[in-house]
């Protein structure tokens, strides 16, 4: 992974005003990655998962060409999260080099494709969707290439081998429900789980303390670069044994320094001084789960608990938790707003806190409350991403409020 990462937060501003004012002729939505991959993923999260509890709980019947726990699982990790880091690798590649990476028709195509994926998934032959679904990643990949390599900006040309990757484990799950190889097709979606919770490992350990120290004066945040480096070989095989199945007296032991090692993390990045700001301790309560979701993992190997309430502290609480928390963030910084949260983004916040509690711990706790569980979580859930739909249209459907491209 490339070194710095604060310019992911906020869009270039080295772009000549000529060529500024050719491009704010653009339509809005169409100008920078993270406007309509933003909206478009938060609608799938706001609809897909209420949509799924009602068909998991019975409630509706809905003809899927392949079982509905899959479509449920990949839509979240292919659909949702991978959406998001598209539109998220789009814009930040053009903060760091200072290049369109893809705007107007091109990334009217990429999200139509997106869009059409998530349709084909519901109404087409399962081919179709396999063929659409598998298009985009590799085709974001290009695009960010060769702009990164037009750039001679090379330290960051390894985050493509991320969307490699994604796009692999995609490639494996297709085959599998297609029956081509023998691979479970669960194992696909926790390759890509696994992809995304070391992202989020490397990612949040180089933001989250700077957030922290740049809003906190005299704040020392100073964590071992051994640490760091043990945490993050220790996640990585963790996930690896998780993912391939390791005998469960291995995976126990590695789940367990995990969650030592990422509470440890936590504590040393001071959360208690973020209460008081809402935009920042969203990053924080988001990670917390990651330790809850190692030792959630662990107690599954000793058969306490189900290994679902792992992959949902992962996937919820800290996939989810961070994304709103991101995309909120981001979002502002690229349209020219504060980086202050409202009263909605706050509720936003705590709905998808709240969501996790209910569809990871509730059960952990009490077993007969889950289904009442998870009905709570999938509306709180769906509220929360709403929430965002309506605070947020109309701000990534309009030019940024310093008039600026981007």
């Amino acid at each position: 992974m490339p070194q710095p990462l604060p310019p992911l937060m906020s869009i270039s501003d080295k772009a000549q005003p000529a060529a500024a004012a050719i491009a704010l002729k653009g339509w809005p939505l169409l100008r920078l990655g993270f406007r309509p991959f933003y909206l478009g993923t938060a609608l799938l999260a706001c609809l897909s998962v209420p949509l799924w509890i009602a068909i998991f709980l019975g409630r509706m019947q809905m003809r899927l060409d392949m079982p509905a726990l899959l479509w449920h699982g990949h839509e979240m990790l292919f659909g949702f999260a991978a959406g998001v880091v598209v539109g998220f690798l789009l814009t930040a590649v053009k903060a760091w080099t200072g290049l369109e990476t893809a705007r107007g028709p091109l990334l009217g195509v990429l999200i139509l494709l997106w869009l059409a994926a998530r349709l084909a998934a519901l109404v087409a032959p399962y081919p179709v969707f396999a063929a659409l679904d598998m298009a985009l990643l590799p085709a974001a990949a290009a695009i960010l290439l060769r702009v990164l390599i037009k750039a001679g900006n090379k330290r960051n040309i390894p985050l493509i081998s991320l969307l490699v990757l994604m796009a692999i484990a995609n490639l494996v799950f297709h085959l599998a429900v297609l029956g081509a190889i023998a691979v479970p097709p669960v194992s696909a979606l926790y390759a890509e789980l696994a992809l995304i919770i070391m992202v989020v490992c490397v990612m949040t350990g180089r933001v989250v303390p700077m957030f922290t120290k740049n809003v906190t004066p005299g704040l020392a945040i100073n964590v071992p670069r051994k640490f760091e480096l043990t945490l993050l070989a220790v996640t990585a095989l963790t996930l690896a044994l998780w993912v391939l199945a390791a005998p469960a007296p291995v995976l126990l032991a590695a789940s367990l320094a995990a969650a030592v090692l990422h509470a440890a993390r936590l504590w040393m990045w001071h959360p208690q001084v973020t209460f008081k700001r809402p935009i920042l301790w969203i990053l924080h309560a988001s990670y917390a789960w990651l330790p809850i979701g190692f030792l959630l993992l662990a107690l599954a190997q000793l058969g306490w608990v189900a290994q679902s309430l792992a992959v949902h502290a992962f996937a919820v609480g800290v996939i989810g938790g961070l994304i709103i928390g991101m995309i909120t963030r981001t979002a502002r910084g690229h349209t020219g707003r504060p980086l202050q949260a409202s009263r909605g983004e706050v509720v936003a916040y705590s709905l998808v806190m709240l969501a996790a509690v209910l569809r990871v711990l509730v059960p952990a706790v009490q077993s007969h409350w889950y289904p009442y569980a998870l009905e709570g979580a999938a509306c709180l859930w769906g509220i929360a991403f709403a929430i965002y739909l309506f605070i947020y249209t109309p701000w990534l459907t309009r030019t940024r409020l310093d008039g600026k491209d981007g």
